[in-house]
Protein backbone atom coordinates (compact mmCIF):
# COMPACT_ATOMS: atom_id res chain seq x y z
CA UNK A 1 0.00 0.00 0.00
CA UNK A 2 1.46 3.54 -0.96
CA UNK A 3 2.36 5.25 2.32
CA UNK A 4 1.78 9.18 2.50
CA UNK A 5 3.28 11.68 4.97
CA UNK A 6 1.41 14.96 6.04
CA UNK A 7 3.18 17.63 7.72
CA UNK A 8 0.96 19.77 8.96
CA UNK A 9 -0.21 22.15 12.06
CA UNK A 10 -3.31 22.23 12.15
CA UNK A 11 -5.31 18.85 13.77
CA UNK A 12 -8.54 19.25 11.32
CA UNK A 13 -6.59 19.47 7.95
CA UNK A 14 -4.48 16.41 8.99
CA UNK A 15 -7.39 14.96 9.84
CA UNK A 16 -9.38 15.55 7.25
CA UNK A 17 -6.76 14.96 4.31
CA UNK A 18 -5.94 11.72 6.37
CA UNK A 19 -9.48 10.19 5.92
CA UNK A 20 -10.33 11.38 2.46
CA UNK A 21 -6.65 9.94 1.18
CA UNK A 22 -7.43 7.11 3.15
CA UNK A 23 -10.49 6.56 1.67
CA UNK A 24 -8.57 6.34 -1.70
CA UNK A 25 -6.94 3.48 -0.10
CA UNK A 26 -3.52 5.47 0.95
CA UNK A 27 -1.33 4.09 3.90
CA UNK A 28 -1.22 7.50 5.81
CA UNK A 29 1.12 9.18 8.53
CA UNK A 30 0.79 12.25 9.71
CA UNK A 31 3.32 14.83 12.03
CA UNK A 32 2.25 18.26 13.30
CA UNK A 33 5.64 19.84 12.56
CA UNK A 34 9.18 19.51 10.79
CA UNK A 35 10.61 18.83 14.34
CA UNK A 36 13.04 15.90 12.84
CA UNK A 37 11.24 15.29 9.69
CA UNK A 38 14.53 13.96 8.02
CA UNK A 39 14.48 10.95 10.39
CA UNK A 40 10.73 10.15 10.53
CA UNK A 41 10.54 10.21 6.69
CA UNK A 42 13.58 7.49 7.15
CA UNK A 43 11.84 5.45 9.58
CA UNK A 44 8.56 5.71 7.73
CA UNK A 45 9.41 5.44 4.04
CA UNK A 46 6.42 7.25 2.30
CA UNK A 47 6.08 7.44 -1.09
CA UNK A 48 4.97 11.07 -1.13
CA UNK A 49 4.71 14.29 1.71
CA UNK A 50 2.30 16.46 1.51
CA UNK A 51 3.33 19.42 3.55
CA UNK A 52 2.37 22.44 4.43
CA UNK A 53 4.52 25.59 3.94
CA UNK A 54 3.91 27.31 7.42
CA UNK A 55 4.87 25.57 10.62
CA UNK A 56 5.60 26.41 14.05
CA UNK A 57 8.85 27.06 14.31
CA UNK A 58 9.77 26.00 10.49
CA UNK A 59 10.00 27.04 7.20
CA UNK A 60 8.19 24.55 4.39
CA UNK A 61 10.32 25.71 2.14
CA UNK A 62 13.36 25.36 4.02
CA UNK A 63 12.18 21.78 5.10
CA UNK A 64 11.56 21.19 1.38
CA UNK A 65 15.60 21.70 0.55
CA UNK A 66 16.49 19.38 3.60
CA UNK A 67 14.29 17.06 1.84
CA UNK A 68 15.56 17.41 -1.21
CA UNK A 69 19.48 17.03 -0.03
CA UNK A 70 18.16 13.61 1.67
CA UNK A 71 15.94 12.34 -0.69
CA UNK A 72 15.88 13.87 -3.53
CA UNK A 73 12.94 12.27 -5.94
CA UNK A 74 10.75 11.78 -2.88
CA UNK A 75 7.95 13.63 -4.29
CA UNK A 76 6.34 16.65 -2.16
CA UNK A 77 3.21 18.15 -2.60
CA UNK A 78 3.72 22.11 -0.97
CA UNK A 79 0.09 23.07 0.38
CA UNK A 80 -0.34 26.87 1.50
CA UNK A 81 -3.66 28.93 2.27
CA UNK A 82 -1.92 31.17 -0.31
CA UNK A 83 -1.12 31.13 -3.73
CA UNK A 84 2.04 33.46 -3.64
CA UNK A 85 4.18 31.20 -2.49
CA UNK A 86 4.73 30.03 -5.70
CA UNK A 87 6.90 32.42 -6.86
CA UNK A 88 9.25 31.95 -4.19
CA UNK A 89 12.73 30.04 -5.48
CA UNK A 90 12.67 27.68 -3.09
CA UNK A 91 9.16 25.98 -4.03
CA UNK A 92 11.26 25.03 -7.46
CA UNK A 93 11.60 22.04 -5.91
CA UNK A 94 8.85 20.52 -5.37
CA UNK A 95 7.07 18.36 -7.15
CA UNK A 96 3.19 20.41 -7.18
CA UNK A 97 1.55 23.12 -5.23
CA UNK A 98 -1.88 23.44 -3.92
CA UNK A 99 -3.43 26.19 -2.62
CA UNK A 100 -5.59 24.22 0.83
CA UNK A 101 -9.21 24.19 0.12
CA UNK A 102 -12.04 21.95 1.01
CA UNK A 103 -12.37 20.71 -2.04
CA UNK A 104 -9.85 18.09 -2.14
CA UNK A 105 -9.84 17.60 -6.00
CA UNK A 106 -7.17 19.16 -6.88
CA UNK A 107 -4.95 17.62 -4.36
CA UNK A 108 -6.09 14.21 -4.91
CA UNK A 109 -5.08 14.33 -8.73
CA UNK A 110 -1.90 15.73 -7.95
CA UNK A 111 -1.26 12.92 -5.18
CA UNK A 112 -1.93 10.73 -8.16
CA UNK A 113 0.25 12.18 -10.61
CA UNK A 114 3.33 12.46 -8.46
CA UNK A 115 2.75 8.81 -7.65
CA UNK A 116 2.49 7.70 -11.43
CA UNK A 117 5.25 9.66 -12.07
CA UNK A 118 7.79 8.18 -9.32
CA UNK A 119 6.52 4.85 -9.00
CA UNK A 120 7.20 2.13 -11.20
CA UNK A 121 4.22 1.04 -12.87
CA UNK A 122 3.66 -2.80 -11.76
CA UNK A 123 4.62 -1.41 -8.54
CA UNK A 124 2.07 -1.41 -5.32
CA UNK A 125 4.17 0.72 -3.31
Amino acid sequence: MTKILIVDDEDNIRLFYSEELQDEGYEVVTAKDGHRLIDRIQREKPQLIIMDIKLPGYNGLDLMQEIRREFYDLPVILCSAYSSFRGERKSISANYYVVKSSDLTELKEKVKRALEEHIPSGSDG
